[in-house]
C-alpha cells in the first residue's frame, strides 16, 4: 500500500459517506456522524486548513530544530540561556495587561472534554477549567470530535448531560468557571483528517475547530470582550511561541476582533524551556496571561534531555518532588519571570513532597498505594526522609476510607501552603472535592486579592543559575520504583488504548505525563543498569529483570482488576507497548506517538497500524 509521512495511506481513499462537505484538499477520514458534521463545516475546516497552508513549514523547522538540540545534549551539551537574546532577558518590558475575566485564577481544575466532566468542572466552584485535548484525553476520532461538540454546546450555555445510570440529569450553574482550552502539542498529527494529503497538525485542528466555533459567544459570555482563552503544551523554545502567536494573529484577523483577545498561558513543562520563560512570554506579549509549573512532564523532560548522560539518573519518581532543588528552582524563577512581567505564575498538580515523621510501613511491597508514607534512608546524607507514596499523579478524594481521605487533603494543603508562600498565583487541582481545600489555601493567604502579581516580586529569585536549574536530583532507587512504574504504565497506555486518557490508580489520577515519567525512568535505569540502592537489594537493573518484573506485575493486575476485565482490556497490547519502548535501544520522544497508530480507525479501511 502507498503510505504517506505517517505511515497512514495517501490522499484517495473512498470516503464512507459524503455528507462532509469540505473545501478541496481537505479529506476527512473519521467516521460520520450528524454531530460531528455540525464542527465538520467547510468553512470551519476551511480555516483549519488555512492554519495549516500557512504554518506547516515554521512547525516542520521548529520540529527539526528539536532534533538538533537532541542531537547536542545527547554528544554532552547542557540546555542554558542563550546569549543572543539576553537583551529580552534583561530588558524592561510587559506584556498586555490580564483582562479583569480572568484576574482571579486562584485554583483551577482540569480534564478531559467528556461531556459529564465538562459540566462538573463548569460547575466545580474553581476560577477556571482546562478542557484538555492533550495529556488527559486519548484523542481517538470520538473522543476528539464529541469533545469539540461539548465544549460548543458549553459556550453556549445548552449543555447537559442524562445519566441514565443514576437518574441524574447534569447541567450548568448559574455561575461557572472560566473556560480554557488546551490543544494538542505541535508534535502529534491528526491522522483523521488530511490536508493536501498529508495529516493535519493536532494542534491547528484543536484550536481552529475550537476557535471558528465559539470565539464569539465566548467573548460575550465568558471573557467580557477578551478571548477565548488557551493553555500551550510542550513548547521547547521561543520560536514555538512565535508560531503560535502567528497563529492567534491570524485568527483574530479572520474573526474581525481586536490584536491582543486571544489569551493563554504556556505550560513551561521541558526542561530546555525553562531558560526560555523571558523570551517565550515576549513572543506572546500581547497574548500572555502567564505561565504554569507543568512538574510531571518536567521531570520526564530532564530524562529525555539527559538521556544520554548517565550522571544524571533519577531515584524513585517518589522522591522527585517540588523539594528537589531543581525543580524548587523551576518554580522560584517562574515566578518571578512572570511577575516581572505582569502575568499570572501557576502552581502546578497536587504534588506532595514534604517531610513527616511517620513510621516506616513495614509491608510496604503490599501497601505502597496505601495512605502510610514510606521512609527512604539516604545512605548519602545519611538522613532519613518520609515522602508520600506516588507523588506524580493527581489526589483524588478517597471515598471508602475517611481516614485515609483527611489525610490526603492534609497533605494537598500543605503542597498548596508551599505553593501560595512562594507567590504562585494559583494551582490545579483533578477532582471537584479536593478544591474547596485549595480554595481555603489560597484564600486565607492572599485575602480578596486577585492575584500576586505586583506583591510577590521574588527578587531573591535573581540569582538563580543554570546549575540550579540543572542540579541532579538526590535519592535512591529501589525495586518497588521500579514495579510501581510498571504497574502504572502498562495499566495507563490500556486506558489509553481502550480511549479513556485521564485514569484513576490506586486514588491517584494519572495522565500521560505521569506515563511517560513511568517509561522514561524504566528505560534509563535498563539503559545504564542501575544498581536499586536503596532497599538492600543490591541488584543491578537488566532486561531481564524488567522482563520478570513485566510477567509479576501483569499478574498483580489481572488480580486486581479480574480475570474478565483483564481479558476484555487491551493490558497485553499495553504490555507489549511499553515493554518495547522501555527496553528500545534509543529512547523515543513520546510515548503516545508510537501508541497513536492503535487507535486510528480510517474508515472504511479499519485499524491504521504501522
Amino acid at each position: 500500500m502507498d503510505t504517506g509521512t505517517y505511515g497512514y495511506p495517501k490522499q484517495g481513499v473512498k470516503k464512507i459517506d459524503p455528507s462532509y462537505d469540505v473545501p478541496e484538499g481537505v479529506d476527512i477520514r473519521g467516521r460520520y456522524d450528524e454531530e460531528f458534521a455540525k464542527i465538520l463545516t467547510k468553512d470551519a475546516l476551511k480555516f483549519v486548513a488555512e492554519l495549516q497552508r500557512e504554518f506547516r513549514s515554521h512547525i516542520r523547522y521548529a520540529l527539526e530544530c528539536r532534533k538538533e538540540a537532541k542531537r547536542r545534549y545527547n554528544e554532552g551539551a547542557l540546555p542554558g540561556f542563550d546569549p543572543a537574546t539576553r537583551y529580552i532577558r534583561e530588558g524592561e518590558w510587559v506584556c498586555a495587561p490580564v483582562p479583569p475575566a480572568v484576574a482571579d485564577r486562584k485554583v483551577e481544575i482540569t480534564g478531559p472534554v467528556e461531556r459529564k466532566m465538562v459540566i462538573n468542572a463548569l460547575n466545580s466552584g474553581a476560577k477556571v477549567f482546562m478542557a484538555d485535548f492533550e495529556d488527559a484525553l486519548s484523542p481517538s476520532w470520538e473522543n476528539l470530535m464529541r469533545g469539540q461538540v461539548n465544549l460548543k454546546d458549553a459556550v453556549a450555555g445548552t449543555v447537559t448531560f442524562n445519566d441514565k445510570a443514576r437518574n441524574k440529569v447534569y447541567k450548568l450553574n448559574d455561575q461557572t468557571a472560566k473556560l480554557f482550552v488546551r490543544p494538542r502539542g505541535w508534535h502529534l498529527p491528526e491522522a483523521h483528517i488530511f490536508i493536501d494529503g498529508e495529516p493535519a497538525t493536532g494542534c491547528l485542528v484543536d484550536f481552529g475547530l475550537y476557535f471558528y466555533h465559539n470565539h464569539a459567544p465566548f467573548r460575550q459570555t465568558q471573557g467580557a470582550g477578551f478571548g477565548p482563552f488557551f493553555y500551550l503544551p510542550k513548547m521547547e523554545h521561543s520560536r514555538e511561541a512565535k508560531i503560535w502567536n502567528n497563529v492567534f494573529e491570524r485568527a483574530e484577523k479572520m474573526a474581525g476582533i481586536e490584536r491582543g483577545s486571544i489569551r493563554a498561558t504556556v505550560l513551561i513543562e521541558t526542561l530546555p524551556a525553562v531558560f526560555q520563560m523571558n523570551e517565550i512570554l515576549y513572543e506572546l506579549r500581547d497574548h500572555s496571561v502567564g505561565l504554569n509549573c507543568g512538574r510531571w512532564d518536567y521531570i520526564f523532560s530532564y530524562v529525555k534531555t539527559f538521556q544520554a548522560h548517565p550522571d544524571r539518573l533519577l531515584p524513585d519518581r517518589v522522591l522527585v518532588g517540588m523539594t528537589q532543588h531543581f525543580m524548587k528552582s523551576y518554580s522560584d524563577l517562574l515566578i518571578r519571570t512572570c511577575h516581572r512581567r505582569g502575568v499570572h505564575a501557576m502552581g502546578g498538580m497536587v504534588c506532595i513532597c514534604d517531610k513527616f515523621g511517620r513510621k516506616w510501613n513495614k509491608n510496604r511491597n503490599d501497601n505502597i498505594h496505601s495512605l502510610n508514607l514510606v521512609h527512604y534512608k539516604n545512605k548519602f546524607s545519611n538522613v532519613k526522609i518520609a515522602y508520600g507514596f506516588n507523588k506524580h499523579a493527581a489526589q483524588i478524594p478517597i471515598r471508602d476510607d475517611p481516614a485515609a481521605n483527611e489525610a490526603a487533603l492534609e497533605l494537598v494543603r500543605k503542597d498548596k501552603l508551599r505553593e501560595v508562600k512562594a507567590g504562585h498565583d494559583g494551582t490545579w487541582a483533578a477532582h471537584p472535592g479536593l478544591i474547596p481545600a485549595c480554595v481555603e489555601v489560597f484564600n486565607n493567604n492572599m485575602g480578596n486579592a486577585p492575584n500576586q502579581i505586583k506583591d510577590a516580586k521574588r527578587d531573591d529569585a535573581a540569582s538563580i543559575t543554570e546549575e540550579d536549574l540543572l542540579q541532579i536530583p538526590r535519592g535512591v532507587r529501589t525495586m518497588d520504583g521500579l514495579r510501581l512504574n510498571t504497574r502504572v504504565g502498562i495499566q495507563y497506555v490500556a486506558a489509553w488504548l481502550t480511549g479513556s486518557g485521564s485514569v484513576p490508580l490506586y486514588n491517584l489520577m494519572e495522565d500521560a505525563a505521569t506515563a511517560e515519567i513511568s517509561r522514561v525512568q524504566n528505560w534509563q535505569w535498563i539503559k545504564y543498569g542501575v544498581e536499586l540502592d536503596g532497599d538492600g537489594l543490591g541488584v543491578r537493573v537488566s532486561k531481564e529483570l524488567f522482563s520478570r518484573v513485566v510477567e509479576e506485575e501483569m499478574a498483580r493486575i489481572e488480580s486486581e482488576v479480574g480475570k474478565d476485565k483483564f481479558k476484555k482490556g487491551m493490558y497485553k497490547e499495553a504490555c507489549k507497548i511499553f515493554k518495547r519502548q522501555c527496553t528500545a535501544p534509543t529512547l523515543d520522544d513520546f510515548l503516545t506517538l508510537d501508541a497513536y497508530n492503535y487507535i486510528v480507525i480510517q474508515h472504511p479501511k479499519g485499524p491504521a497500524k504501522l
